[in-house]
């Protein structure tokens, strides 16, 4: 027969968290990961009841109810921190003591985080350890599946930016724009809109090339984007056309101060290979102010409208789209009006 310190060695082994009681409750031997629990608490010599709170089944608070209860499972809980809820069962041990072996169900993973653990303090035949391996896996898998979702997800991001951006300028394209009208159209709000031609673009193209053509319109980007707000919508429609749209614009005199602004700033020369190239811009601007029937369609004709009478009046300047001009222009008038009405 095996002495009582070869069984401690064996269950140490098998039973890597398990505690030994003598007859009164006290205990007299630990495992090996029980111990770890509490680095800094002996456990051997402290009283069972003292060390461990028996939560189920309630009552538990004598060596004599706690004899009862062996074979049944217990649920304790280790005093300290962090804390540590754990499984038991007990069992007599012979010579006048008692084994209660103990594991962490289900709170197994958060266990192995808050001491440590590793495969070496569960017993080898513990299937813990395969489910921590699993968990493992899964987790690993899961972080690869995340990474290359932030991944397709940023991929998705920036092709939607590039399918909404004039790749030249850095602007808005006209697809960015159409979506832009169609939101503003459907709030119902008041928003302006200005469509923007350069003049003598062509002469710079003709006289100097497609480069001096390509850095002046990042120039003129570079004004709009400087002359309006953050939340505003400067759009390039293709060639030198392009489109500003303001949104929550309740004055007139802001929108004329804006095109006064981008007229005078785009008809500073700009230089390009020790030459200055010398244009200005054309401005049509329609204000919305609620109407319920404006459409996107309706609403950059107007603009156009309004352009094309800034470029008949001598061009470098700005016009207010109103039902006059359409008149004037021949074109027949949509069923709601949509510009300025001045009184």
């Amino acid at each position: 027969m095996m002495s009582w310190a070869a069984n401690t060695r064996v269950l140490d082994i098998l039973c890597p968290m398990h505690l030994v009681l003598d007859a009164q409750g006290v205990i007299v031997h630990t495992g090996p990961t029980i111990q770890k629990l509490r680095p800094d608490l002996p456990l051997v010599g402290r009283p069972f009841l003292d060390t461990f709170d028996v939560l189920r089944p309630r009552g538990t608070t004598s060596m004599k109810s706690l004899l009862n209860l062996r074979h049944n499972k217990l649920h304790l809980e280790l005093e300290g921190h962090p804390p540590a809820k754990l499984k038991g069962v007990m069992v007599c041990g012979g010579h006048g003591r008692h084994i209660v072996n103990l594991s962490f169900g289900i709170s197994i993973l958060q266990a192995v985080r808050d001491y440590a653990l590793t495969n070496a303090d569960f017993a080898a035949t513990d299937l813990a350890i395969e489910m921590l391996y699993l968990v493992e896996a899964k987790t690993a898998a899961m972080e690869a599946s995340q990474k290359l979702n932030e991944r397709l997800q940023g991929a998705k991001a920036a092709a939607e930016e590039q399918a909404f951006t004039d790749t030249l300028t850095g602007l808005r394209n006209r697809r960015a724009l159409d979506q832009t009208l169609e939101r503003l159209i459907h709030a119902r709000g008041a928003f302006a809109v200005m469509h923007i031609d350069l003049d003598h673009f062509k002469a710079v193209n003709d006289t100097l090339g497609h480069a001096a053509g390509d850095h002046v319109l990042r120039e003129v980007a570079k004004v709009m984007l400087e002359e309006t707000r953050k939340t505003d919508v400067v759009a390039r429609l293709g060639g030198d056309e392009f489109t500003v749209v303001l949104p929550d614009v309740g004055d007139l005199d802001v929108l004329e101060r804006v095109g006064e602004r981008i007229i005078a700033r785009i008809e500073r020369p700009i230089p390009f290979n020790g030459t200055d190239c010398k244009i200005s811009a054309s401005i049509g601007t329609v204000w919305i102010q609620g109407s319920l029937g404006a459409t996107r369609e309706s609403v950059l004709e107007d603009a156009d409208i309004a352009l094309y009478a800034s470029k008949k009046k001598g061009r470098a300047q700005q016009t207010f789209y109103t039902p006059d001009l359409r008149r004037g222009a021949g074109i027949a008038e949509p069923p709601l009006e949509t510009g300025i009405k001045r009184h």
